[in-house]
């Protein structure tokens, strides 16, 4: 008779080989996994390398000093200038523009999907919402030159109508300025804190709901005071992600702000980002042995500087709200 210990039931049998085969697709399926993070590690690693790389020519010649602290930017002109700090200071000035007006409506609309809104409404209201990332940004630049501009214009002038010492220092408001294309961006970057905050909420385990409302607490106080902050971990996550696409954002404020290289922190004066000026620069004809074309790169690793550190503090915010909640 054959050995019972070292003989497989023959039942067992289609399910020992059903568990090799998912054992093998488990492994096939991990295997692709790793190889998308690799990917995606040699292609950061790629993009670093060519902006590193071509950024060498342009800081041999000048000053990384100048560069970072200079306030004028003309790399085009007959005697030109390489400071950096106009284009910095138009970037931070847009986006912050931008987040003033997306993070407050956008959070605002997430609770109110969240916690508020019927189930048919929300399954409504949020795709629609999302629609709105989907829109070409040129059409929000033409959008805040044709319409955002010109009201914004008949309210400057209503304003100074009252404030008449206004008038002398900013006489009126030019078309293309910051404030406009700021506040395009914002409406532009809404989905994204919306979409994201409202997941993090609809996240948040419903027994702290009931222990709040088991408590006393209303609807809008549990809302505020329970969800809000048990979920700011992905609502940090959002903003950041909202940060990086208006730091990041091109043809709005190429179209709408102004492209003028201007140091300057009035949101109602033009101005230029980083990203403006590399697609201005990148149409003209200037050969690649050329420092204003060097200096493409080096406004490029600026950018990603700036984006990297944006990240970084966001997965700090995120990190220290997830451990507290």
């Amino acid at each position: 008779m054959p050995d019972a210990t070292t003989t497989t039931p023959a039942p067992l049998v289609p399910h020992v080989r059903r568990l090799s085969g998912l054992m093998l697709r488990e492994r096939v399926v991990e295997g692709l996994l790793l190889l998308a993070a690799v990917f995606s590690i040699f292609i950061t690693s790629g993009i670093v390398f060519i902006l590193v790389n071509e950024s060498r020519p342009f800081f041999r010649t000048v000053n990384p000093i100048e560069f970072l602290t200079g306030g004028e930017w003309t790399p085009q002109f007959a005697d030109p200038k390489f400071g950096i700090l106009p284009l910095v200071a138009g970037t931070l000035s847009t986006t912050l523009v931008a987040l003033l007006v997306a993070m407050p409506v956008g959070t605002i609309i997430a609770i109110w999907l969240s916690e508020f809104a019927p189930a048919k409404v929300r399954e409504v209201v949020k795709p629609l919402l999302e629609l709105l990332a989907a829109v070409p940004t040129v059409v929000y630049g033409f959008f805040a030159i044709t319409l955002v501009s010109p009201v914004m214009q008949q309210v400057y002038a209503w304003v100074i109508s009252f404030f008449p010492s206004l008038k002398e220092n900013y006489p009126e408001l030019p078309l293309f300025n910051v404030l406009s294309a700021g506040i395009v961006m914002g409406l532009m970057i809404v989905p994204y804190v919306c979409s994201l905050s409202e997941d993090a909420m609809r996240a948040v385990p419903m027994i702290l709901r009931e222990g709040s409302f088991g408590m006393g607490a209303n609807r809008t106080t549990t809302a505020l005071r329970v969800v809000f902050p048990a979920a700011f971990s992905g609502v940090a996550a959002a903003y950041t992600l909202a940060i990086s696409r208006a730091v990041g954002e091109t043809m709005i404020v190429a179209i709408a702000a102004g492209n003028q290289p201007t140091l300057t922190a009035n949101p109602l004066q033009p101005a230029q980002t980083i990203t403006a000026f590399i697609v201005q620069a990148s149409m003209g004809d200037l050969p690649h042995d050329d420092i204003g074309y060097q200096s493409i790169f080096a406004a490029g690793l600026t950018l990603f500087v700036m984006t990297l550190g944006f990240n970084l503090l966001g997965a700090a915010l995120r990190r220290r709200y997830r451990q507290a909640y």
